[in-house]
């Protein structure tokens, strides 16, 4: 199974493109506080390009119902990724993919078969124990998140072996501002880190 490589906190058709081209699996939108946040529509017009296998991810925390069927009607994602306790309250279509986000320090009893796990803040830059992590891949497709870059991303893969890796504020020039050169270099080095697994 090949490693899946998100790279999140896209806000135009150039970092999808970017991202594409250089063989992401998944391209996240952040609907949430942040610097990288995109209306519905933006979102839209960006991954319009994106062809049907890599998936468009929604990325949200903790939204009203209300706020989420905005996203899924005007964005229209394949996935919803958001902590784990907020599905209860949402209209989800079966259709739909969820990668609920779980956090290093809270309750692991009962994981699905995809999820997200990152540090206790999303987009802080942060690592989490990557030993600890790699106990908790063992459970599931488990997509790692939390500081990854092109310098770390190698040892995070052959540390923890996720199903899949996740990153956001490395490959940005400035915050909130891809750089196409930066998601090239974590790609590549995911993807070298894969061939040992």
């Amino acid at each position: 199974m090949s490693l899946v490589v998100k790279i999140c906190g896209l806000r135009s058709a150039a970092d999808v493109e970017a991202a594409v081209l250089a063989g992401a699996d998944a391209v996240g939108f952040v609907f949430a506080e942040s610097v990288r946040r995109v209306t519905p529509d933006e979102a839209r017009v960006a991954a319009a390009a994106a062809p049907p296998d890599v998936l468009k991810v929604a990325v949200m925390n903790h939204p009203a119902n209300e706020e989420w069927q905005a996203v899924l009607d005007g964005f229209v994602p394949d996935v919803l990724q958001t902590d784990a306790g907020d599905y209860a309250s949402l209209d989800v279509p079966d259709s739909l993919r969820r990668w609920p986000v779980y956090r290093e320090g809270e309750s692991l009893a009962e994981l699905p078969s995809e999820f997200l796990y990152e540090g206790p803040k999303s987009g802080s830059g942060r690592t989490v124990d990557w030993q600890r992590a790699g106990e908790v891949a063992k459970r599931g497709h488990m997509v790692l998140a939390g500081g990854l870059s092109a310098d770390n991303v190698g040892e995070a893969v052959a540390t923890v072996r996720p199903w899949g890796v996740d990153t956001s504020s490395a490959v940005e020039s400035a915050p909130g501002r891809k750089d196409a050169d930066k998601i090239r270099e974590f790609i590549e080095a995911a993807r070298a880190a894969e061939q040992h697994l």
